[in-house]
């Protein structure tokens, strides 16, 4: 069979450039890849780089789906159900919320794919698949698959050399996925070695983790900073703020080429992350956990999350004073957003706070319910403010590294991504994100 996968295109935030859909590669589409039995025939397009061809004769199109381009992958499954092909959904938000995705497709897969894709293949050329395919039994990290990484086209990405190490997170914060009933509830990790493979197929002394949390087991991170040191690489992670405690990891990090770190603090509201169950953040350590990451030379990308219930509009100006004080290198802002299917979803649904249905509005840049605290506009306005100060040139200079070899990538990111994101799309344009991907990735490896 010739067989198509899809990723739909995300609709821009107000501050996005094509920088961020360009960034990389879909990971859950080079696994579909490589868990296909070579006799078949796979086409991958990513709608955020490229047009889809609805043209192109195919025998099966599957799409990868996350809340926020649920809409498009129902067009798209429309089009090419027109013509006759089948089409599959997979992905979080199928699993998440299957009762609204299952009248849309052919077929769709809950769950992880490993153990059920040849079956929905096998089925499709026997002319016997089935409306669900189901499987939400505990996977061991022997069964993860790699990604195909020969396939990725490197014109279409400003940085490919991405790895998972992991599937799913120990904790259920009421906004994440994994507090969704219909997901598993699990933390796995991949055996070290199969790990090891993956960053040998890069080619590359520079990696991104993009785990949930790459600490969810510290005792196996440990193993593998072990085993990366003598690599010499440089490498960035996303991991929970409860780090803190675990001195003696940060000190692997460093010592194994840790860059950066992406932190969810989400809020320096112990009462707000208290409404969520976030039950693995202290924010009276937030102040230190900053100072053990930033001792060691590693530079911190914060997340925050606004509009949680115990937010008013002061926590605005509040965080972005925190931020400036604590010279956060970067940050990532959000709208308080409640997946279909998450414990924060079926909440206010039940107090009638859920206002708009439309699941491209999703995406952490819009206010889809009724706000406790504050109002809808004043929510928005805020989101838009805290952005455009942390990225003003004053405030920029405020957060500048206490350690002067930062300043260089501090500034790289802030002006040429954030600030200036719009000239650097266009020079990409010019130049090549593949050139210019291979650029930054050759300075940010040579930066001391």
């Amino acid at each position: 069979m010739k067989i198509k996968l899809i990723q739909p295109a995300m609709l821009p935030r107000p501050m996005d450039t094509k920088l961020k859909t360009r960034m990389a590669p879909s990971l859950a589409l080079l696994t579909i890849a490589n868990l296909t039995p070579k006799k078949h025939e796979v086409i991958i397009e990513n709608e955020n780089v490229e047009n889809i061809d609805f043209d192109e004769p195919v025998n099966l199109v599957a799409i990868t789906v996350t809340v926020d381009v649920m809409n498009r992958a129902v067009e798209i499954s429309k089009k090419f159900k027109e013509r006759g092909i089948t089409v599959i959904a997979g992905g979080i938000h199928i699993t998440a919320d299957p009762e609204g995705a299952v009248n849309s497709f052919d077929a769709i897969c809950i769950g992880m794919a490993e153990r059920v894709w040849t079956k929905i293949l096998d089925d499709k050329e026997n002319n016997s698949l089935k409306k669900i395919y189901y499987d939400m039994e505990n996977i061991s990290g022997k069964e993860i698959v790699s990604p195909d990484y020969s396939i990725i086209d490197n014109e279409k990405y400003l940085y490919t050399n991405i790895i998972s190490t992991s599937r799913g997170c120990p904790f259920e914060c009421d906004f994440c996925y994994n507090s969704c009933k219909n997901v598993l509830k699990t933390y796995i990790n991949r055996p070290v070695d199969d790990v090891l493979k993956d960053i040998n197929a890069l080619k590359t002394r520079h990696i991104m983790f993009i785990d949930d949390n790459f600490i969810g087991n510290p005792k196996w991170t440990k193993k593998l900073l072990k085993e990366i040191k003598p690599l010499k690489l440089k490498w960035n992670a996303a991991v929970t703020s409860n780090i803190v405690d675990m001195p003696e990891l940060l000190d692997e990090m460093k010592e194994s080429g840790c860059q950066s770190l992406f932190i969810g603090f989400e809020s320096i509201n112990g009462r707000s992350i208290n409404s969520v169950h976030k039950v693995q953040n202290s924010v009276n350590k937030y102040e230190k956990l900053v100072d053990e990451i930033h001792k060691r030379g590693i530079m911190i990308n914060a997340s925050f999350v606004f509009g949680l219930d115990e937010d008013d509009v002061s926590v605005f100006k509040n965080t972005l004073k925190w931020i400036i004080k604590n010279k956060i290198e970067t940050v990532t802002s959000h709208i308080l957003t409640p997946y279909p299917g998450t414990k924060l979803y079926s909440m206010l649904i039940e107090k009638n706070r859920i206002v708009d249905f439309n699941l491209s509005n999703y995406n952490t840049a819009h206010v889809v319910y009724k706000p406790k605290n504050m109002t809808a506009e004043e929510l928005y306005d805020g989101y838009l403010w805290i952005y455009k100060e942390v990225y003003t040139f004053k405030n920029i200079i405020k957060r500048l590294p206490k350690s002067k070899k930062q300043w260089l990538p501090f500034l790289v990111f802030n002006l040429f991504y954030r600030k200036f994101g719009k000239l650097t799309e266009l020079l990409c344009n010019i130049v090549s994100f593949k050139n210019m991907g291979r650029f930054l990735r050759w300075l940010s490896y040579h930066i001391k």
